[in-house]
């Protein structure tokens, strides 16, 4: 072919790819005109645009709706930031646990967040002890004894929770281990392991939502209501009643709604960035945050899926135990705060 004759086709390859890059434009901004984001149901998402269509960088999590797998992913844990958070992140505790938190003021709606102002001391959460408990919800022990509370998110498995078992079994550490339903379907084993053992298997939903964006209280229990379901199926026992938002997120009407369900709803006052599997914290810098932001009563939040958090927790239960802690229950702190009168029966 001459060079003329190429030319043209060349031109003739742009113009068309331009005509067709305009249509598809027109008729996305028709869609767009035909279906506003702002008219969609509450409980349902919008129509993603290509910057949301990106894979964050966080560890993501595989689970199922109906028979269809989908990724999702656990967005920045902002309570465990090394800066300070700001009022637009909420949570709880007891009043006298944060010294002063009664000064917070509380939020009916937000994210879960701590401002930690001196070492060894509880942090300050951006909502009151006495607004949480409301709901028979908090996120620490009001007490000066040296006492924590040990959690676990677990999400899925990738190969670290076996060896948190066996350091918590050494020490003979209670702790409670939040679960999806992906992890309960992925790894029975250890979910039945985890029970047997004696540690508290509570609820982190089945398919780890935003459920402060679920209006209805439909929608909010079945996301409890199946997770319980399959974990009695898998061991033969009925779900404990405790219940962890994942990312932390929740609103007023949540609360309500875990509450009218029988659940206590258990934020943390200690947890730092252990979630990103392809940067993992150094031994160094776990210790330096675990170390020096514990306190009595604390709820600590650590991740099944960190590497470092397996690799180190043997000696962090021993360098907790040498500066004076125990290690309890939910239980324990779920019967202290009944007989402080700050729970309700369920």
């Amino acid at each position: 072919m001459n060079t003329p004759s190429r030319v043209i086709c060349k031109g003739a390859e742009y113009f068309f790819l331009a005509v067709l890059c305009f249509c598809m434009g027109d008729a996305a901004a028709r869609l767009a005109e035909r279906w506003p984001a702002d008219t969609l149901p509450a409980d349902q998402p919008s129509i993603p645009s290509a910057s949301d269509m990106r894979i964050p960088e966080a560890s993501v999590y595989g689970t199922r709706i109906s028979d269809t797998p989908i990724p999702y992913t656990q967005i920045t844990d902002t309570s465990a930031s090394d800066t300070r958070i700001s009022a637009a992140v909420s949570g709880s505790g007891d009043s006298s646990v944060s010294g002063d938190s009664s000064a917070v003021p509380a939020s009916a709606d937000g994210n879960w967040g701590l401002s930690f102002q001196e070492e060894g001391k509880p942090p300050v959460a951006n909502a009151s002890a006495d607004y949480l408990a409301q709901f028979d919800a908090f996120y620490a022990r009001q007490t000066d004894e040296k006492v924590l509370y040990l959690t676990f998110d677990a999400g899925y498995e990738n190969g670290n929770t076996e060896a948190i078992l066996d350091a918590l079994k050494k020490h003979k550490a209670p702790a409670a281990f939040f679960v999806v339903g992906n992890y309960i379907e992925t790894a029975p084993e250890l979910v039945k392991r985890m029970v047997s053992e004696g540690h508290i298997v509570g609820n982190h939903t089945y398919h780890h939502p935003d459920m402060s964006s679920i209006s209805t209280e439909e929608s909010f229990s079945r996301e409890l209501t199946d997770l319980e379901t399959l974990f009695e199926q898998t061991t033969g026992q009925p779900m404990k009643k405790y219940y962890r938002p994942p990312q932390g997120k929740y609103s007023e009407s949540n609360l309500k709604m875990a509450q009218s369900l029988g659940y206590k709803t258990f934020f943390w006052s200690l947890a730092y960035v252990d979630w990103y599997q392809d940067n993992q914290p150094s031994h160094e810098e776990a210790y330096k945050k675990l170390l020096g932001r514990i306190h009595p009563g604390a709820v600590v939040l650590l991740h099944s899926t960190s590497k470092t958090n397996a690799e180190i927790l043997d000696s962090l239960l021993t360098k907790w135990e040498e500066m004076g802690y125990r290690f309890a229950s939910l239980d324990e702190l779920a019967a202290s705060a009944q007989g402080a009168g700050h729970f309700t029966d369920s």
